[in-house]
């Protein structure tokens, strides 16, 4: 899709650690973490905060990054920037459930109700902007190990069906009526989240019920995911209780809702309003690029290691997070602000509407002008795809 020949890195210079190191940005929240669980006070803020607003400051200090890595890139060139996704599932581990026996053990005589409170609010944001992020990258390998950890990740937060209706639902009908996911045009994150997350669930136990079907296998058969998806959220679940009673159980699950309220932000702001044309008789155009915001933003991308390279992910979607390609204007369309701070506007609808209808609105006017009448696509309306 690039509309000149792009100049890629050399083998040499992309495997050296200084252009690896900053997508190991997601660490520096594990000491911060550590901080706010020790010494409590204004502390226990500093996890959202540092997350939100100081990749924001970097971002704008920073600006864009705008070079490409050549996507034929060999794996060997680029495993110092693979290893930071295989190494952080058992490092959320140890620190989500050290905090939880911290919480509710020896640290609970400094540690009041609200300090705890938001402290697992900062926690959730850690498990949501990175450990479910990750995980995403690990479930599209071939690898059963990368595999593995992904799903791991998913259970920290209760949220394992997201891998098969990522995979089997999202990237096969993104943009359509089908996808739970893609956000309509007016449609408010207040009114998306609950729908996405009652649709999502539905929709990835019929897409894993389906396949089975066309395997003359029945729901129960054992090939079915939901078994190891309960089994590991059954795992962990056990495990914060017999850390930490009700009160560790309470504190798994509240900052389990903050990483999924965390991961559906970031969903809305990926699609909104973004939709492939109904080609007539349940047929849509194929996914490009265009079906995806794109955000260069630096800083932020280092944190969530190219995530907001979204309009290659769908492009191509078994392309390891290095290799993802950033897109023009002209090829794609873009977000105004890195993440960071695009999900502080979703959760403020006018603000949202301001921002970002007027965008959509010349998307639709470059990419669709013979499209007059965009009522189906607002409201979904348009046939289910085959």
């Amino acid at each position: 899709m690039q509309t000149t020949t792009p100049k890629y890195l050399g083998p040499d210079k992309v495997a050296r650690l200084q252009r690896a190191l900053p997508f190991w940005a997601a660490f520096s929240l594990v000491p911060l973490a550590i901080l706010s669980a020790t010494q409590g006070g204004w502390t226990v803020i500093l996890l959202p905060l540092f997350t939100w607003y100081f990749f924001a400051a970097l971002d704008a200090v920073l600006g864009l990054e705008l070079d490409n890595l050549d996507p034929e890139t060999r794996e060997r060139h680029i495993r110092m920037y693979t290893a930071v996704t295989v190494l952080w599932p058992p490092v959320q581990f140890a620190l989500l459930f050290w905090m939880i026996w911290y919480a509710t053990g020896p640290g609970d005589a400094h540690l009041n109700a609200l300090e705890t409170i938001l402290l697992f609010f900062g926690m959730g944001v850690i498990s949501g902007t990175v450990g479910i992020n990750f995980s995403h990258e690990l479930m599209h390998q071939k690898d059963k190990g990368e595999r593995f950890l992904g799903d791991a990740l998913l259970s920290m937060v209760l949220y394992s069906h997201f891998r098969s209706e990522h995979l089997q639902v999202h990237h096969r009908h993104v943009g359509t009526p089908r996808d739970p996911v893609t956000a309509r045009y007016n449609e408010g994150f207040h009114r998306f989240f609950p729908r996405v997350l009652r649709e999502s669930l539905v929709s990835s136990w019929e897409a894993e019920k389906a396949m089975l079907a066309r395997k003359d296998k029945p729901w129960w058969d054992l090939k079915n995911p939901f078994w190891k998806y309960w089994a590991l959220q059954g795992f962990m679940l056990l495990l914060a209780a017999l850390i930490g009673g009700w009160i560790g159980l309470a504190l798994f699950l509240w900052q389990a809702f903050i990483a999924i309220w965390q991961l559906e932000l970031v969903n809305y702001v990926e699609h909104y309003g973004l939709t492939r044309k109904h080609l007539g008789d349940g047929k849509y155009e194929h996914v490009k690029p265009q079906h995806s915001w794109n955000a260069a933003q630096k800083a932020s991308n280092w944190l969530l290691i190219n995530l907001q390279r979204h309009s290659d992910h769908h492009y191509k979607p078994n392309r390891r997070f290095p290799l993802l390609q950033n897109y023009s204007e002209d090829e794609a369309p873009q977000l105004p602000y890195g993440y960071p701070v695009m999900t502080v506007a979703a959760m403020i609808p006018p603000l949202w509407r301001r921002v970002m209808n007027p965008r959509v609105r010349r998307w639709r006017e470059k990419y669709y002008p013979e499209i007059t009448d965009w009522k189906p696509y607002n409201k979904a309306l348009n046939p289910l795809p085959r």
